[in-house]
């Protein structure tokens, strides 16, 4: 039996409020697990909020809020981006849930009985922005600490420390052993290299008497749980995970289906977080290496070359965006104008240039003037012509970039085995080939003119043009569904194509993206204007 395919994002800090990095990261996440379900497989998505921590007791203090009123309405924020841009998750994670507080607790009692957890006292510098200690390492050629660990206070202090160096060389092997463990291959080289130079411990707990707003440790009620050390465990506390068994093999069948996750996270949190102190903690607790999660790293979206950030005061509301342009154009802008693993540069310019150009130039004038056509030249009716000079070769190329299309998402064919999976922007733009090399077609055959010819030839090759280009765009509706899907639905709904499931998900198949299956006959809607283009004057 095929085993769910679970797909996660990071989840996100609430001491500030979503920006358009975070909705990239949705969307991102998103769009792969709706090609998974296209192919027909199961997904689970999880995402949700970090709910802890000092930087949001801190917030929550200047707010004169409590902490628990602080993030509940940050949460909101981030749930109604969700439905905002049409993020379809399964499982919501909140990291101050009853459920998830005794996974981290059940895990943090094992690793302490099993001697991986111990007390210590350490001074030293403590970045309150990475709520870490800090080491000479982490020091400027200057001898100073860098503006990126913000405000850095000498503490001094007992905390318990989870044995994180003791893993060092498996984390090595392991990553040497798996080439994929990190997508693109670049971070999985700055990963091992980070690893390379591990040392020390991880402190895993900060004492009530300066953060009191976290999980408390199981074994001593004077401390809570270290964030990071919370938040990486969501991933398998709302997967079902229990953590009173430590083999895999005693978890209940829903875990095991689901696990291993794909973890889609920023660049920023790869190393140590994600790549260092949850690989060790899964390794730590028993997971073998063949239960590794893949991480696919992102890269940010900047704003002229710097990295948005709230202090720098240079967000991007994805909310305005969305209100102003629609979901599918702001959709279609995230996942089409950056390189997956890159970053990029963010630009309300390019988004509109986008949505003109792609959107309302080649998809929304081709369907417009094909359901036009067929509605003046033929009443709306079909008429299947098999095998017509001229058709068949346009069909052969339609089907080439059907196949460019799944190779994006999917690593590309067998003979190469190097091309990276999940590049989504690579995907959109062989889906835009299909509607350029379609409005090629247009001018090429020119119906209009075969339109007013009683010759039988050009009868059969009118039929045959306009049947090719309206089961072209049909299969073009499936391959763009998982970006654009309220356009992917308009589209069908004017080629009057699968209305009983007008509107739901399961309307898509990727096994209906092969030309020919509108059967003869068959009779479209009319045409409406999918993608009214964005005037200077709206921007």
């Amino acid at each position: 039996m095929p085993k769910t395919f679970f797909i996660t994002t990071a989840i996100y800090y609430t001491n500030s409020p979503p920006h358009v990095g975070h909705a990239y990261e949705k969307v991102l996440a998103d769009v792969i697990a709706r090609y998974r379900r296209l192919k027909g497989e199961k997904v689970f998505f999880l995402t949700g909020v970090d709910q802890h921590g000092q930087k949001v007791q801190q917030s929550a203090a200047r707010a004169g809020v409590p902490p628990a009123e602080f993030v509940k309405d940050i949460t909101q924020k981030f749930i109604d981006l969700g439905k905002k841009l049409d993020v379809q998750y399964d499982e919501w994670a909140e990291t101050t849930s009853d459920r998830h507080k005794k996974v981290v607790q059940g895990i943090l009692q094992r690793l302490f009985d099993a001697g991986q957890i111990y007390k210590d006292k350490q001074a030293g510098y403590y970045s309150v922005r990475q709520e870490q200690f800090l080491t000479d390492k982490e020091r400027g050629p200057d001898g100073e600490f860098g503006p990126e660990w913000g405000q850095v206070d000498f503490r001094e202090e007992e905390n318990y420390y989870f044995k994180l160096s003791q893993h060092r060389d498996w984390l090595l092997s392991y990553l040497d052993n798996r080439k994929d463990a990190v997508i693109p291959g670049f971070r999985q080289t700055e990963l091992r290299n980070a690893v390379e130079k591990l040392i020390g411990d991880l402190c895993i707990s900060r004492p009530k008497s300066r953060l009191d707003w976290g999980i408390e440790l199981p074994f001593d009620k004077d401390f809570v749980t270290y964030v990071w050390f919370d938040a990486l465990t969501n991933y398998i506390s709302f997967a079902d995970y229990d953590a009173s068994h430590s083999s895999l093999n005693s978890q209940s069948s829903t875990f095991r289906d689901r696990w291993p996750a794909l973890h889609i996270i920023g660049k920023d949190i790869l190393v140590p977080a994600h790549g260092i102190y949850w690989l060790i903690m899964l390794h730590a607790i028993g997971f073998p290496d063949e239960a590794m999660p893949q991480l696919l790293v992102h890269g940010w979206w900047n704003l002229g070359g710097a990295k948005m950030s709230k202090s720098a005061g240079n967000i991007i509301d994805p909310f305005i965006l969305a209100e102003k342009y629609g979901a599918d154009a702001l959709r279609y802008y995230l996942m089409s104008d950056i390189a997956t693993g890159q970053d990029a540069d963010f630009s309300e310019e390019r988004l509109v240039e986008r949505y003109n150009v792609d959107l309302a130039n080649d998809l929304g004038n081709l369907l417009n003037r094909v359901i036009t056509m067929i509605n003046r030249y033929r009443d709306g009716g079909l008429s299947y012509v098999e095998k017509i000079a001229g058709i068949l070769p346009f069909a052969v190329s339609i089907e080439q970039q059907i196949r460019s299309f799944k190779e994006e998402f999917e690593g590309g064919p067998p003979q190469y085995p190097n091309i990276e999976p999940f590049h989504v922007e690579l995907g959109v733009r062989a889906a835009r080939a299909i509607s350029l090399r379609c409005n090629r077609f247009v001018d090429d055959v020119e119906p209009w003119k075969l339109a007013k010819s009683t010759l039988n030839t050009d009868v059969l090759r009118l039929n045959a043009a306009l049947y090719a280009l309206a089961d072209t765009i049909r299969v073009l509706a499936i391959l763009i569904s998982p970006v654009v899907p309220q356009a992917a639905h308009g589209i069908f709904d004017q080629l009057n194509w699968k209305m009983e499931l007008s509107g739901k998900e399961e309307r898509f198949s990727l096994a209906d993206a092969e030309w020919g299956k509108l059967p003869d006959g068959h009779v479209v809607g009319k045409p409406v204007p999918l993608f009214p283009r964005i005037e200077p004057d709206q921007i």
